[in-house]
Parts: C-alpha cells; structure tokens; sequence
C-alpha cells in the first residue's frame, strides 16, 4: 500500500535523523502496535500511531510529511472506490425483504429430508455471503432469519450455531469480497483473478459444510430431523422468483469481470445500480431505505478504509527503514523447505486471523510475505486464496474467532464453551480442505487458468 516516492522521501529524511536497526524497529513497532491492540485501540488508529511514533523517533517532525504523502496515495487508488460500492450493494440486499424471501425459498424446497433446513439456511448463508461480502452480516442475518425455524423443528442448537457460524466465514472468500479487493490493492495482483480463485475455494468450501452436514444428519437424525410440513409444488415454484433478481445482478457483476468487460470499480458501480432498481421494483425503496443503507455503508466503508490509510503509514515507515527487506530475507535465509516455508507463512495468517480484523492482517503481512513466495516460485494467486481461507478458519477459531461472539450474540443464552464445540468440527474441515488446496495447487492455478479464457 506504501507508495515508493513517499518510502524515499522517509528514507532521505532519515539520512538525517537517527537510524534504528531492522531488528530493534521490527521489534518495537510491532510490540507496540499489539500493545496498543491489547489495550482496545481501534486498529486504525493503532496503525497510525505507531507510525507517527517511530518517524518522530527516526526523523523528526520533518518526517510527518511523507506518512501524509503514502496515505493519500492510497487515497488516489481507483480500486478503493469499489470497497463503498460493494459495501452499500450487500447492505441494500441484506436490508430489504430480498433476504427474507431468499431464505423461505430454501426452506420450502430443502425442509423434507433429514438436516433439510440446515441445509437450506447453509446455502442461503453462502449466498447472502456473495451478496453482503461480510462474515458478520451473513452470519447474524442467517441466524435471526433461519433459527427460529430450526429450532421449532427440534434440530440441535450446536449444530445449527456451528453450520451459521462456519458458513458465515465465506463472506469473505466468495466475490464480491472486500478482503479480495484489498490483497489486489496490497499486493498488485489481479482483482479479477482473486475473485476467480476466490469463487472456486468457497464453493469447494461449501460443499465441504453441505457435506458434513447431510452426513451428520443420516447418521443423527434427532439431531437434524426432517420437516413434516408439506408444501404444494405450485408455492415452491412461485418462491424461486425471489432469487432471480439477486443471482442475477450477482452473476452480471462476476461475470463482467471475469470476462474483463469491467474492472471491479466499474462493476462495483453497475451492481450497486441493479440492486437499488431491483429494490425499486419490489416497492422497498424509500427515503427511510435510502438513509439507513447510507449510514451504514458510510459507518462500514469508514472502518475499512481507516484501517486502510493506518497500514500506509505504517508500511511506508516499516519499508524505508528497511524493515520488509529485513524479514523478507529472514525468511528467504531460513534452512528449511520452501513448502514448510509456506505453511510457516499460513500459519501465520490462521493465527493472526483469530485476533485482528482481516484487512489488518493483509495490510501487514501481504507485503512481505507476497515477494517471498514469488521468490520461491509458487503462484501468487494460489497463496493469496489459500491465505484468504486461513483468515476465515481463524474467524471462527476459539478462543477470541469474530464469528464465535456473532454466535453469542444470536444465543446470549449458550455458554461460552458450547459454541466453541459447535464449531470446532467446522474448524478442522476448513483447515483439512486448506491443506488439500496446498497439496493440489492445480485446483485452483488450473482453475482460475480455465475460467480467464472462458
């Protein structure tokens, strides 16, 4: 995210102030910035902060002016504009009645086998996922939405909490995703392409849940019974008009560009229009609407690019103190495979992922860890996806995984330790299906190769 005219203006500033070795600047900015973490400085800020503290350390005062300088070429990236866009399409769906509809079609045509429901509410979280692009949207809709029901059919609340909770991670793999639009940002990767990678890993995912799931509910059906209700064919069919509008501005705006018809911002645009006509057509468009999709698109767009604007400044003093180069070249030096290298690397991202915020985490590391695998040959692509899926693996790792207190918040009455039961399965099928992309690295390079030339 630094910006390479505002990391030499630090570097000739420094020239005149006081040097810091890499090892001591590593050591304190990052000691300080989870000091700062620990103490419930919003990250942002904490970002920020250790910025300005170090370049006064080094440089003076004199060296404010280019952390000024790499936020606002941050400012001036066009890719940024897609986050609010992406932002205000998942919140205008998640606001309507679309989400309510979506989810009483899966019910009606999933409720009359065994874990049916579960499997509906799985497929309408992914979906929402798609929509909304957030892990906490996704999740808390699908469990106001869909519980009630579950729970009036007498299916195991662990098991219905683990599934949501699991399943509302994949909004953040599957595009459009706002952490995918970072790592391009972060890195210089291809939007489009992340998306690509994105779309395969989280479908893959999903029938890895869906799976778990239907084998859970044959081998349990106390735990997942089948619903008694019948339901005539004629009511199912009308429901399916419900997901013929989302899926379709959903399919307009992945499609545009995986064909390269579009870039993300353009796309962006076009999908935040379809879905405010689509709104309009159902008769839910009103001043009120307008309003509160505004000010949360405002209140979440903010969050992100706050956090945003804090990494430039620290990776912009970080790298021209030559603290990247510094753990680049640890990391390059290290007497161990290259494939261990990766894991130690992903490993990184599963951990770091149960503590801070996604776009955090990328901001941080992705610069550095993005030129060691070049370097060591393996796909870019592959490792940035595969790194995604970690982070959601993290989201809902115990003991402080986001998604664990979503849950909480959806069942204040559940003990602490419960809802880390309910979604330790999820935890290890997620982390087994992360190891089976890196052994097969083809399924996602050939993958994303295959749906380019499409």
């Amino acid at each position: 995210m630094w910006h390479p005219q505002s990391s030499s203006s630090i570097q000739n500033n420094k020239a005149k102030g006081k040097s810091m070795s890499p090892e001591l600047l590593t050591a304190g900015m990052f000691g300080l910035l989870l000091a700062f973490i620990i103490a419930g400085v919003s990250l942002a800020f904490a970002l920020g902060a250790v910025a300005t503290i170090f370049i006064l350390i080094m440089n003076g005062t004199g060296g404010l002016f280019p952390i000024l300088s790499a936020t606002f070429a941050s400012m001036w990236s066009i890719s940024l504009a897609a986050i609010p866009l992406f932002v205000m399409m998942g919140i205008s769906l998640g606001k309507s009645k679309i989400a309510t509809d979506l989810y009483r079609a899966f019910y009606l045509w999933s409720g009359k086998v065994n874990g049916g429901l579960l499997v509906g509410t799985t497929g309408f979280a992914s979906l929402l996922s798609a929509m909304t692009g957030s892990c906490a949207a996704s999740t808390l809709t699908t469990g106001m939405v869909g519980m009630p029901a579950m729970e009036k059919h007498g299916y195991d609340k662990k098991l219905v909490l683990g599934t949501i909770g699991a399943a509302g991670t994949l909004g953040i793999l599957i595009p459009p995703s706002i952490t995918l639009i970072v790592i391009g940002m972060s890195t210089g990767l291809s939007i489009g392409k992340l998306f690509m990678g994105g779309l395969i890993a989280g479908l893959g995912m999903l029938v890895v849940i869906l799976g778990y799931v239907i084998v859970t509910a044959n081998l349990r059906p106390e735990k997942a019974p089948a619903s008694a209700e019948s339901v005539p064919m004629s009511e199912k069919i009308r429901s399916l008009r419900s997901i013929v509008l989302p899926m379709v501005i959903i399919s307009v705006v992945l499609l545009s560009i995986f064909l390269g018809m579009a870039t993300p911002t353009e796309a962006s645009a076009v999908g935040a229009a379809a879905v405010l006509a689509a709104i309009a057509i159902r008769g839910e468009l009103n001043w009120s609407f307008i309003k509160d999709v505004s000010y949360s698109t405002a209140t979440m767009s903010g969050m992100v690019i706050w956090i945003i604007f804090g990494a430039s400044a620290f990776v912009s003093v970080y790298s021209a103190a030559n603290g990247i180069n510094f753990v680049q070249s640890f990391l390059l030096s290290l007497e161990i495979s290259p494939w261990l290298l990766i894991l130690v690397m992903q490993g990184a991202g599963f951990i770091l992922g149960m503590f801070l915020d996604p776009i955090g985490i990328i901001l941080l590391v992705m610069p550095i860890f993005m030129p060691v695998v070049v370097e060591l040959g393996f796909d870019p692509i592959w490792f940035a996806v595969i790194f995604q899926l970690n982070l959601c693996v993290g989201y809902i790792s115990p003991p402080f995984g986001y998604n664990i207190f979503y849950l909480k918040t959806l069942s204040p009455q559940t003990p602490i330790l419960d809802l880390y039961k309910s979604v330790l399965p999820y935890v290890v099928l997620m982390i087994l299906f992360g190891i089976f992309l890196l052994a097969f690295p083809s399924i996602l390079t050939e993958g994303v190769n295959l749906l380019t030339k499409a």
